[in-house]
């Protein structure tokens, strides 16, 4: 008898009502305490999930829960279906396991989804293969099948079986380190752009040291990886100068805090606030939507304007020309006091109004104020223009239009008209 004949002969046993009712139970018992441990919890936790049964514990629970049973049932009668359930609900756990942890920590990659979608075909396939008897005869298939690797002979099961192991191992760095993010570092971590930078520094010391207990439970010699290091150093020092160059200077950029999440920055000509600092480069968003990404290594080999480093105050400038007839006393008061009710600008120090020139069209004043918000200046500059223009025109003062004198040369006589 096969063993799939052996399997469909097992669950026509007349003990199978009995089995269905008991792993119904078993269900029902683990999904009432996931809820009642988790109904309070976030929906991106990796133990409950978004709606409990999508999450690692349920499938956990459920197993225990159906272990227990499976080796209480089995001393009076025959357990098929129980037996049937175990490597269902350990596949279970683990694509819960990877789909969780990679939708915290990537919850927009599309190659997060494939990963994802790729372990779970895995451990479907290897959950039927199991179920029918034939897993011990396909492992034993593979690993007759070997690969020269230099004088090494690596086994398919070897290279399937270290892959899946490296892929578990990863995520369970992933998972720590988020967890360790959330738990950890903002509860002790204030300053945002510190706790980015110590979450990107456990995040990669966890995947290194991951990687590396991978490597070794596969049977990988880790002291043929002193080789690829030196090599991978030799590169970095050559080719990879710019970029290795990027990544140093996005740490000092994180470790000093010259620049922060938050701040107004002028880098060349593109001024706007600093959205996110990556380990390669820096966005910067300016006030009218576009974005620029700087190289880490920009903002620390050259002069960058930091606008809110130390005094977020920032000073601008309006400039004014009105008729050479308007009287200057009354002019200078109304630009002070149109400036000082414009909304957002500061009380102290208090708005000024100087006349600076004679111009050739008008007497030309300026206006200075400060404000508090350097990335709103463009909408506080608009709101103190529009005031002073409604204060000049509420007092009847003219603002004159550029004039211009046209001198034309006299008209020459007409030319006598030529004779024959």
């Amino acid at each position: 008898m096969s063993p799939l004949e052996k399997l469909v002969h097992e669950l026509g046993h007349p003990g199978m009502p009995a089995e269905i009712g008991i792993l119904l139970g078993c269900l029902l018992l683990a999904f009432g305490a996931c809820w009642a441990a988790g109904r309070r919890k976030s929906s991106d936790s990796v133990w409950f999930g978004r709606i409990v049964v999508d999450g690692l514990l349920f499938p956990l629970v459920a197993l225990g829960f159906t272990y227990a049973a499976m080796k209480l049932v089995q001393s009076w009668q025959t357990v098929a279906l129980l037996r049937l359930a175990v490597p269902v609900l350990i596949a279970l756990a683990g694509i819960r396991f990877i789909a969780r942890v990679l939708t915290v920590a990537f919850p927009t990659s599309g190659l997060a989804r494939l990963v994802e979608r790729s372990f779970s075909w895995v451990a479907w396939i290897a959950t039927a293969l199991w179920v029918v008897g034939v897993l011990p005869a396909v492992r034993s298939e593979m690993d007759g099948i070997r690969f020269a690797m230099g004088k090494t002979r690596v086994s398919l099961l070897t290279i399937v079986e270290g892959t899946l192991s490296a892929g578990l191992v990863l995520v369970a760095a992933l998972w720590i380190s988020a967890v360790l993010e959330r738990q950890v570092l903002r509860q002790t971590v204030h300053d945002l752009s510190l706790r980015k930078v110590a979450a990107n520094v456990i995040r990669a010391a966890l995947l290194v040291v991951g990687f590396l207990f991978a490597l070794s439970a596969v049977g990988v010699d880790l002291t043929a990886l002193s080789v690829l290091g030196g090599a991978l150093g030799v590169g970095i020092g050559f080719g990879l100068q710019k970029l290795a160059s990027n990544y140093v200077s996005g740490f000092v950029i994180l470790f000093e805090r010259s620049l922060r999440i938050g701040d107004v920055v002028k880098v060349d000509a593109f001024e706007g606030t600093v959205v996110d600092i990556k380990t390669r480069y820096t966005l910067i968003r300016s006030n009218n939507g576009r974005e620029s990404i700087v190289p880490n290594e920009k903002l620390i080999t050259e002069r960058i304007e930091n606008l809110s480093l130390v005094d977020p105050k920032m000073l601008l400038t309006t400039e004014v020309a009105v008729g050479y007839d308007s009287d200057a006393d009354q002019v200078q008061r109304l630009l002070v006091a149109a400036a000082a009710g414009a909304q957002g600008v500061l009380k102290d120090p208090e708005p000024v109004a100087r006349l600076v020139k004679f111009g050739a069209d008008g007497l030309e004043f300026h206006v200075q104020y400060w404000i508090g918000n350097p990335g709103a200046q463009a909408n506080v500059r608009s709101e103190v223009n529009l005031t002073l223009l409604q204060s000049l025109r509420r007092a009847g003062i003219d603002i004159p239009y550029p004039q211009r004198v046209v001198h034309l040369p006299p008209a020459m006589p007409p030319a006598k008209a030529a004779t024959d």
